[in-house]
């Protein structure tokens, strides 16, 4: 017998999802025109630039992140009680990490053919990092489904960097001042996430290291931090491929519309973020309770993904030339193609919780490495004969195979595999029984 939702328990989630959905589509529509307004007034070229500079950066974050964000809100839930020792030691892991992140970009730099100013955008961008340590308090309040205090902080940040941007292109600022936006984030973010732990929850003079603490949760987390690094490369080295075989401006206008295909990106985030805590809940009441939520998110996230993808797909080129203009017209064919990796996108936020909650992050790494070649092989044969839609085309195969096909190739997982091809098959029959 399926055990009953309780109405405290539906309402408690639903009110943590409302906020951060509400935060998310308010951050969207905001950060959608604030970024056409910023692509507008640099243009393909000096946007392409800027992007490269994060997607080169993106590349290496996952060695500071460590792979701790689901493991850790997984602990809180978990054991409460170790709430300082765990936000302690992961926090001083984290600041570790954005080092061991700084030595990996110093590496791969002289392999590249970037000229000054662009290194320049790398280094600001890459400073900002080591802000991210203070996204423990985050983890703290998925954990305790208390979202709001998060959503309270990225409110402040989403006016003042929005407003920041405005005042540069008013100013008509050059393109350095818009890399420092990103370490203004980072820092208004953190002061704000503080502020909030501060006034509502603890004192973060209280947090304690413990190394047995660090050794429990490295030894969960290694192979996400695997994961992490190939997820890193088969999101973020298109841009970084474009630039070294074609040119900045080539980036731009894949950038331009790739923002718009991954705007939609936080729905799935918020989603799992605020049920994960319900999940881990329904897997200590029954196995078959359990699976049947599971079930229930992936339906969701194919059904989202798909009334996304469908509309977008005919409306491309009006929306690029509405919002961007028709110097960024060449990228309607790169958003007509790229919004359709979101289906898997989706899914494979809502695998990844799966993973954790099942203790089996190596399964992560697989599947990623498994996109990631496809990824960096596809994009090696498509964008010379394709440009920028060859790299959309392989993006979208490398996620396909990363979330879903990998997973037909391992035992413990394939259940997941049926579970998302029943999600598939649902809007199909729908359509029939219509």
């Amino acid at each position: 017998m399926t055990p009953p939702i309780s109405s405290q328990g539906f309402k408690r989630y639903f009110v943590n999802t409302s906020w951060l959905m509400g935060h998310r589509v308010l951050s969207m529509v905001v950060a959608l025109f604030v970024g056409v307004y910023v692509a507008r007034y640099l243009g393909p070229e000096r946007f392409g630039l800027l992007s490269y500079a994060g997607s080169f950066v993106g590349l290496f974050t996952a060695l500071a992140t460590l792979g701790l964000d689901g493991i850790m809100v997984r602990e809180l839930v978990k054991t409460p009680e170790r709430r300082d020792e765990l936000l302690g030691t992961a926090f001083w892991l984290k600041a570790g990490g954005a080092i061991l992140m700084w030595i990996g970009i110093a590496a791969a730099v002289p392999f590249t053919h970037n000229d000054t100013q662009t290194n320049i955008l790398i280094v600001i961008i890459a400073f900002a990092i080591i802000f991210q340590a203070f996204n423990v308090i985050d983890f703290n309040y998925q954990a305790e489904v208390k979202s709001k205090y998060v959503v309270y902080a990225q409110l402040v940040q989403l006016v003042v960097s929005s407003t920041i941007k405005l005042i540069l292109i008013w100013i008509s600022a050059p393109l350095v001042y818009f890399a420092c936006v990103f370490l203004l984030d980072a820092v208004v973010h953190s002061v704000g996430l503080t502020a909030m732990y501060l006034k509502n929850t603890g004192k973060v003079w209280h947090w304690k290291w413990r190394w047995e603490t660090a050794k429990e949760l490295l030894r969960d987390s290694w192979p996400l931090i695997l994961s992490g690094m190939v997820i890193s490369v088969y999101m973020k080295i298109d841009q970084v491929m474009i630039k070294e075989m074609l040119d900045a401006k080539q980036v731009g206008l894949y950038a331009a519309a790739v923002r718009l295909s991954e705007a939609w990106y936080f729905v799935p985030m918020a989603i799992t973020s605020s049920v994960f805590p319900a999940i881990i809940n329904a897997k200590k009441q029954s196995e078959a309770f359990y699976y049947q939520r599971l079930q229930q998110l992936y339906d969701l996230m194919v059904w989202l993904a798909v009334a996304i993808a469908l509309p977008t797909t005919f409306l491309a080129p009006w929306v690029i030339r509405v919002l961007y203009g028709d110097a960024f017209s060449p990228a309607a064919g790169v958003l007509s193609i790229h919004i359709w990796a979101g289906v898997f996108v989706f899914l494979g936020v809502a695998n990844g919780r799966w993973i954790i909650a099942e203790n089996l992050q190596y399964i992560a790494t697989i599947r990623s490495t498994a996109g990631a070649m496809v990824n960096v092989v596809l994009n090696i044969l498509l964008i010379p004969n394709y440009g920028i839609n060859g790299a959309a085309i392989a993006t979208f195969f490398s996620v396909f195979v990363a979330s879903h096909i990998a997973f037909s190739f391992i035992n413990k997982a394939r259940k997941v595999f049926v579970m998302q091809n029943k999600s598939f098959l649902r809007p199909v029959l729908w359509m029939v029984g219509r």
